[in-house]
């Protein structure tokens, strides 16, 4: 007999408009490691033969893997944790890592933000001066290698570090549509603008054409390297913000309605063009390097933080309207790097909000100047470079890709719910999806990642990464992943708070209208929906018991 007494759940929070999720779904995937990891990584690896293996990855992977995690966090309508326990009760740990890797990454990611924002503003009179590494690593930085933890701070950065992390809880303390959603709307379409920008004035220094050509030259034998291919999906599966939460969390916050598998197309391709065209200004800038320095483009080509702060400072310096050039390459790092933030945070507090039962606003802030502390302590002292280059490479390489394949595996062949989630994708949106996405998403992609998670634990455990000390190996690597692990077990095991249904789905919150079916036809969207505390796994109703 239905339950009659049972307190009906508060609303979920909804996007406004598809256009909305859209931007903040775009805005979380164009982050920093598109503007310096993808043109480095296409260099490295075939110049422009790796295109092939980069769209086969997007094809195969990303977008089957962005399609699964809109779907997750749509059907169950919550967090990463809170979904999987409403698809079966002893998952839920798979979402506390989500949310724990998310957590890590958050209070590193925020430095980086802190020291784009600072550079920005450097710019102006190329504050650097002639070395630029020297001036990094020394007078920046402050770079302490030897400690495992310094406990000195530098003043800029700290206080920088703050202001990010204010503004980070401010929008996230509001409602999804006033904080990600506003803010995800003008900070876009305006980093694409300043993007453009810069590119089209890149296309126009001197030795431009040369570095073009070192970026799209193909090299052909690179296709019959597997670790080419390796590197494809690794790209892929990192710049698409897939893996560790956030797309289920925004999807959770779409309308019952919503085509889901024609957003994500769109978020896809959108992220990969942005990838394409920071490749062409980040080459085309380092074609003048190459020219002017009288070196190959090879010789000058880097990735990441050295791109960033050593390359482009170089340039800046030489080119002529080095200024504003410095400005808006660094406020491009700085308006993707924060909505790429915002939406990390939002897996952390959105789970936390769920857990305990808390508003939207006391979980930011109190959450929020949690993580706050964290950051600031380790990512404004003179040991910040050698923690998050740890930190980074252990929550991205192994922590992402571990939950990510967990995810898959457990979705499809332990619960068996491969099928609930194509109907579900089927009953929302444009393009119908079948045999060969399941294929792509719960055979291809987990192998794929299996190996990329095989081949980085073999490597590192040959040598010590980056020469660090095992100290700092142990602490920052993997003692983060410790703590993920035992922080997901310990959170799962604790009770949510009464205020969150957990162990069914209110068909009144979730189900397609019934103006959206035939007469008499059951809700594809509740299919195998959870029904009760004390049956938790069942796929066997078509309809939603109440």
């Amino acid at each position: 007999m239905a339950n009659t007494t049972q307190k009906s759940p508060a609303k979920r929070e909804t996007f406004n408009s598809r256009l909305m999720f859209m931007m903040a779904a775009i805005g979380s995937a164009v982050g920093l490691g598109n503007i310096w990891r993808f043109p480095y990584v296409t260099y490295d690896n075939g110049g422009g033969a790796f295109l092939i293996p980069y769209l086969v990855a997007l094809l195969t992977a990303g977008i089957p893997i962005l399609w699964f995690d809109f779907a997750i966090g749509h059907r169950y309508r919550a967090s990463a944790p809170l979904a999987f326990r409403r698809m079966a009760r002893w998952a839920e740990p798979i979402g506390w890592f989500k949310a724990g890797v998310a957590f890590f990454i958050a209070i590193y990611y925020a430095a980086i933000l802190a020291w784009a924002g600072l550079y920005t503003v450097k710019s102006f009179n190329q504050a650097w001066g002639d070395d630029p590494e020297s001036y990094l690593m020394n007078d920046f930085l402050k770079m302490d290698s030897s400690s495992t933890f310094s406990g000195d701070f530098v003043l800029p950065i700290l206080v920088t570090l703050i202001a990010v992390w204010i503004f980070a809880i401010a929008v996230l303390a509001m409602n999804v549509n006033k904080g990600i959603g506003s803010l995800t709307l003008v900070f876009v379409p305006v980093l694409i603008i300043l993007f453009v920008i810069m590119v089209v004035r890149a296309l126009f220094l001197d030795g431009a054409l040369e570095g073009l050509n070192a970026f799209f030259t193909p090299d052909w034998s690179a296709l019959s390297n597997t670790s080419v291919w390796i590197a494809a999906y690794g790209q892929i599966f990192f710049s698409l913000s897939v893996g560790f939460g956030i797309m289920i969390t925004y999807a959770s916050y779409l309308k019952p309605r919503s085509n889901l598998t024609g957003t994500g197309m769109t978020t896809a391709f959108a992220n990969s063009s942005f990838e394409v065209l920071a490749g062409i200004g980040v080459f085309a800038t380092l074609g003048f390097m190459s020219v002017t320095s009288h070196v190959a483009v090879g010789d000058v080509a880097s990735g990441g933080i050295g791109l960033a702060f050593i390359a482009f400072p170089t340039i800046i310096n030489q080119m002529p309207m080095g200024a504003l050039f410095g400005v808006m390459f660094f406020g491009s790092l700085f308006l993707a790097g924060i909505t790429s933030l915002i939406s990390i945070m939002e897996v952390v507090f959105a789970a936390l909000s769920e857990k305990l039962g808390w508003n939207r606003a006391t979980t930011a802030i109190v959450f929020g100047t949690i993580m706050a502390v964290l950051s600031t302590v380790m990512f404004a002292s003179t040991s910040s470079l050698v923690i998050l280059d740890i930190m980074d490479k252990w929550t991205n390489n192994l922590g992402i890709v571990f939950c990510a394949a967990m995810a898959l595996l457990i979705v499809a062949w332990v619960t068996g719910r491969r099928n609930e989630i194509a109907q579900h994708l089927n009953a929302v949106s444009s393009i119908r999806v079948g045999r060969i996405w399941e294929f792509c998403a719960f055979i291809l992609t987990p192998v794929a990642l299996i190996i990329m998670m095989f081949n980085e634990i073999k490597s590192m455990l040959a040598e010590p990464y980056g020469g660090y000390s095992s100290a700092q190996l142990n602490l920052f690597g993997w003692g983060t992943l410790a703590v993920i692990v035992i922080a997901g077990i310990v959170l799962s095991a604790l009770p949510y708070s009464k205020k969150t249904i957990t162990d069914r789905i209110p068909g009144s919150d979730f189900g397609v209208p019934a103006k959206g079916r035939r007469k008499g036809e059951p809700n594809p969207l509740v299919v195998g929906a959870v029904s009760s505390s004390t049956d938790a796994t069942s796929t066997t109703s078509t309809t939603p018991r109440s």
